[in-house]
């Protein structure tokens, strides 16, 4: 998995040892007598323990690896075009073809089964992000942060709303903990370089949260369920000391969720003054960059992209390309774009298929299509998709991240999607197959049912 410095965490992902028929079977692959050219040496420190090889010791090109990508060195350059997660496949197809080498292909990712949380150095700052608004939560926002504070020695980040609530603000029991917290406000402090470690409390919309206060690489997070939902929060609270400090100790077992960089592109149709990050009609501005006519505002999203027909009685209009090419025009209340993470969510009330995180993939999913033949698909994670207002659209769409961040698409407007470079490394209770599964049952009563009686020996006779 491609990770450009988790954070001050810098997390690595041990490499699993392979099976030895699997190494046995690469062996004689690698040995082909094909003939490539010197300029082919390319790298894989995951399956070959940090060796180099190249296409004149091993007699043929293999494709590049994520660890031999010239382009890691420059973010803007990258553009991941292939799976996210995967085996590393083999690009020999018999005795003699293989697979043409492309210094852009990317064919290299860790088995999802392998990835383990591992310190570089022993984490020491500290976000806690807690749900607002609900008293239930204070008691163990507090434990918490008496564990964190006085028996690990930790630095805790917390938002300043936070401790505006009253029941935290007039206990002063609490203030010689709460005097030793560094606080932020959202939109106005970048904390992305200082924090090791995130620990939710809350429900799924926490996490949603949390990965929006970082648009670029995100710490480990570790969430407890102590919200409504919790499809994505596997941990209870009640074991939390230990919980906690067998993750510091870096045995965890990691599931990295796969986020969209959306890139919004509008016509500046009025002028706008930006003071502090505020737009003059008191629209927070996230990531703005101007260009001549253009305003560009771009954004990390866990879940999905959502554009709809808001207002307006007529139905959405909306043109969807797919590199480059129209694949369809959507005709109905709106079009979801989701990760696999959020193919639990919206997607699946719209009627689309519920996908493992580890999958590559993103789902388009209709909202209430006029076409009936329009069925949700899955396009390969990787693929850029626009979405534009139709030329002959009745009326404008509207476009949410994740449910926030709504604003109103025009004629002229696109919203450009792709995979992130920058997943979010969730910690699994057990591991990535089992919370998925134990959360699907819990959460979503999935495959739940009235079972069939059995027959009795009379009426299998009969």
């Amino acid at each position: 998995m491609i990770l450009k410095n988790f954070s001050m965490a810098q997390i690595s992902l041990r490499s699993v040892s392979q099976n030895s028929n699997m190494e046995m079977n690469r062996e004689k692959l690698c040995t082909s007598k094909t003939d490539v050219s010197s300029e082919s040496a390319y790298h894989c420190s995951a399956c070959h323990d940090d060796e180099e090889w190249s296409s004149t010791s091993r007699g043929r090109a293999k494709s590049r690896s994520l660890s031999a990508s010239p382009a890691l060195g420059s973010t803007k350059e990258f553009r991941r075009t292939r799976s996210l997660h995967g085996p590393c496949p083999v690009t020999t197809f018999g005795p003699k073809a293989c697979m043409l080498q492309n210094p852009k292909t990317i064919m290299h990712i860790q088995d999802p089964a392998s990835q383990r949380l591992t310190w570089n150095k022993p984490p020491k700052s500290i976000l806690v992000i807690k749900k607002i608004r609900d008293a239930s939560l204070l008691q163990p926002f507090k434990e918490l942060c008496v564990y964190l504070t006085e028996e690990n020695n930790m630095i805790v980040y917390v938002e300043k709303k936070v401790l505006e609530d009253p029941a935290i603000a007039n206990d002063d029991n609490f203030g010689p903990v709460k005097k030793k917290f560094c606080t932020f406000r959202e939109d106005y402090d970048d904390i992305s370089n200082q924090i090791d470690f995130i620990i939710c409390l809350g429900g799924d919309g926490t996490l949603l949260y949390a990965s929006s206060l970082f648009q670029g690489s995100v710490p480990p997070v570790m969430a407890f369920h102590l919200g409504s939902l919790g499809f994505l929060t596997p941990f209870n609270f009640e074991n939390f000391q230990s919980q906690v400090t067998q993750v510091i100790e870096g045995n965890a077992a990691l599931v990295l969720r796969s986020r969209l960089k959306v890139k919004v592109v509008k016509e500046n149709r009025e002028k706008t003054t930006i003071q502090n990050g505020i737009e003059e009609n008191g629209v927070v501005s996230t990531n703005i960059e101007k260009e001549v006519g253009k305003q560009i505002m771009q954004y990390q999203v866990l879940n999905e992209v959502v554009v709809d027909r808001g207002p307006s009685s007529y139905l959405s209009n909306v043109d969807v390309f797919l590199d480059g090419h129209l694949i369809t025009t959507v005709q109905g209340d709106g079009v979801i774009v989701s990760t696999p993470t959020g193919s639990t969510a919206y997607a699946a009330a719209a009627g689309a298929s519920m996908i493992h995180p580890n999958v590559p993939a993103i789902m388009i999913t209709p909202i209430c299509p006029h076409s009936l033949s329009f069925r949700p698909i899955v396009v390969p994670a990787g693929v850029e998709l626009k979405i534009m207002l139709s030329p002959d659209a009745r009326n404008t769409a509207w476009v949410s991240f994740d449910g926030r961040k709504r604003q109103e698409i025009c004629h002229g407007d696109s919203i450009s999607i792709t995979t992130s470079c920058y997943p979010l490394p969730s910690i699994c209770f057990r591991d990535p197959v089992s919370d998925w599964f134990e959360s699907l049952a819990e959460c979503l009563h999935w495959n739940v049912r009235k079972k069939q009686n059995n027959f009795t020996v009379e009426e299998e006779e009969f």
